[in-house]
Formats: structure tokens, sequence, C-alpha cells
């Protein structure tokens, strides 16, 4: 299959030397393949990491730091070192790179979320290849486990990519630890994300890196009910980035759910805060989940939080507890509480417009991001 818009993520050991360093040569192998992926007309994202590998050595740490001030400061020296790596060798073969600093923030908030969408697609159409990071340098939240793994499935679901990329320093998701068990065998394809697979995932990664095979399951999840399907291998072999490009054997392959998620779905299931909880009986359970209806004030039995009119909330079923699903609500908790004392409240309090609903394992997933 032909994937024409492709985001990479690399991490931290795919980019940096045994003491921690950043590579060179690893960083000039990546921008090697992404220049013959570019000539060949694809449309290409890299997510690297690697800020704070590039740039600890210049505060004079003789490894990478461990406390976050210190993180934080190798971040703001190396994330210009490492862009500068990148684009000396981009602009060697005239190919113009971007860099985009992201936080969490800008996916939570919908005015900055649509502004950072429209910046990718316009750097995209003028053939730019764009560089995100986490902004590692003020963001103290983002720097835990696994954050790049999740800000790359949160960008290639964005930009409604063909397929995401997650390099690392093994080829894929295994029964167990390979390096633990002899007898582990990696599993090449995956069409059903379910918690059960979180066992094999293992533990955190490289001692230079922040992320493991766990975030990139995590991140697996959330790109593939997004619509866009996930590749894990690993960036030791020659030419990976063009390989995972054209063939997804070598590694483990993660389906799509379903068809490409609109932005506007996209943000309301993944990003939007949620500012209170609505509780339903099993017939408007029933009508939001499995007959594509809105939701009415007479199946709400109780509410919690404090929200207003527009305001997203999180909702369940009364009987069983389960997530159901996130949608804006036409009444705010007051007007709404006032309702339900009435013995037959009309109306609708969530249109169908403004309503996604998750599935049992996507919803276990989000709470872990």
């Amino acid at each position: 299959m032909d994937y024409k818009r492709i985001v990479f993520k690399v991490g931290t050991s795919s980019l940096t030397n045994p003491d921690g360093s950043l590579s060179h040569s690893k960083v000039e192998k990546i921008t090697r393949d992404l220049t013959l992926l570019h000539e060949a007309g694809h449309e290409l994202i890299l997510v690297s990491s690697g800020a704070i590998a590039a740039g600890f050595s210049s505060l004079g740490f003789r490894k990478r730091p461990r406390k976050i001030a210190d993180q934080q400061a190798a971040a703001a020296v190396g994330q210009g070192l490492l862009l500068e790596e990148y684009t000396r060798h981009l602009l060697a073969e005239k190919i113009v790179s971007a860099q985009m600093l992201l936080t969490q923030d800008d996916f939570a908030d919908k005015r900055r979320y649509q502004n950072a969408h429209q910046a990718l697609a316009v750097l995209l159409n003028r053939g730019a290849i764009p560089i995100i990071n986490e902004n590692d340098s003020v963001a103290i939240a983002e720097l835990k486990v696994g954050d790049n793994d999740s800000l790359s499935a949160q960008v290639a679901a964005m930009v409604q990519a063909d397929l995401l990329v997650l390099l690392t320093d093994v080829d894929g998701l295994y029964t167990a630890n390979p390096s633990q068990d002899q007898g582990a065998q990696r599993i090449e394809r995956v069409d059903r994300i379910e918690r059960k697979l979180l066992a094999m995932a293992g533990d955190a990664g490289s001692q230079n890196g922040t992320g493991g095979m766990l975030t990139k399951l995590k991140a697996a999840a959330l790109a593939t009910n997004a619509g866009v399907p996930v590749y894990i291998c690993s960036s030791l072999p020659e030419e990976a980035l063009l390989n995972a490009a054209k063939r997804q054997d070598q590694g483990t392959f993660f389906s799509a759910q379903i068809k490409r998620m609109r932005t506007q779905k996209q943000w309301l299931a993944f990003y939007a805060p949620s500012r209170g909880k609505l509780y339903l009986d099993q017939g408007a359970s029933q009508a939001l989940t499995a007959e594509g209806k809105s939701l009415l004030l007479s199946g709400v039995l109780a509410s919690q939080g404090s929200f207003s009119y527009q305001d997203i909330v999180s909702v369940y079923d009364q009987t069983s507890g389960r997530l159901l699903g996130k949608g804006r609500v036409r009444l705010g908790q007051l007007a709404l509480k006032d309702l339900l004392k009435a013995k037959k409240p009309k109306g609708i309090l969530i249109h169908r417009d403004d309503w996604i609903s998750l599935s049992e394992e996507l919803a276990f997933f989000l709470a872990e991001f």
C-alpha cells in the first residue's frame, strides 16, 4: 500500500550514542531516508526526541540529568542544536524544515488545536518537513514517560496521516520481553488493541530515553481509533524509514479501527477537557451509543461537576458505570438540575453532532494518556 502522508516518531535511543550524547551519524541516516521519501512525493512529519540528549553535555553534565529543572535547561540548549542538525542535512538537499514545539495545552484548547492543524497543513502543502517535539523547556507534566509517543499519535490523528511509524530500538511488540524470554515471538499484526496486550508491552525503554513499548501501545490505541494505522519497528537497520514506508513485515502493524475521524470529532474524543459527568438510564445509553441519536433530558439520571452551557462533559451508563463518550451540553448544571426535578423533562441536552462514542478499550487507554 502506498502511504502518502506519513508521521515518523524517532525516540532518543534511535538518536544517541551509548553515553547518551547525540549521534550525528544517526541523525544523518534519518535525514537521508527522509530526503529519498520526500523526493518520491511523500508528505512527511518528523516527531523527534533528543533535545535533552543534544544539550546536556554543553551545560557540563556528564550524563543525562534526572532533575526536572536540569532536563528543562538541557532541552532549551539542545532543541536548537538538534534542529540545526536536521536543518543542515535537509537544506543540503534543498528541503525546507520547520520547527514546531507543542504541549498538551495546544491540543486541549480548541482554537490552538485548529491553529496548529492549519499551520501543519500549509507546511505540508508547501513541501516542507515539520519537525515536532514537546516544548520540554517550559512543560513539566509533558516530561513524563512516553511524551513523544503520545505526541506523535496526536499529530498523526490531527493531520489525518496515512501511516504513523514509531521507530525504536526493538523490532516490534513481542509476546514477552525478548531480552528475558528466549521463547518470545514478535507479533506481526494487531487488528484490535485490547487490555491483555499491556502485559506484553514490558517496562520503560533505554536509560537514555523516556519511553517504552507500553507508551507505544497506548499511542497506537489513540492513532488507530482515529483511523490511522501504526507500524512499530526498529531504527537500527539501514534505510529503516524507507523500509517502513514501503512494507510492514519487519515489525508490528496495527490496523486502523475506523475510517478517518473528522478533526472536530478528534478534538472532542481525545483532547477536549471534561467539565463534568452525566449518568444515563439504559435506554438513553443505547440510543447514544448504538442508535446514533441525541441525548434527551429524560434519559439523564444524575450529574456531577460544575459545567456551563456549551461545556464538554463525560457521559456514563448509570448501571455499569462505563464511560460511554463525551459531548457538548446545551444546558449548564444548575439549569439541568432544575429541569431534572420535573417528572418528565423534555428537550435535547447533547445533540448527536456534538457527541462522540468511546469504545470500552479506547476509554481505558485514553485514561492512561
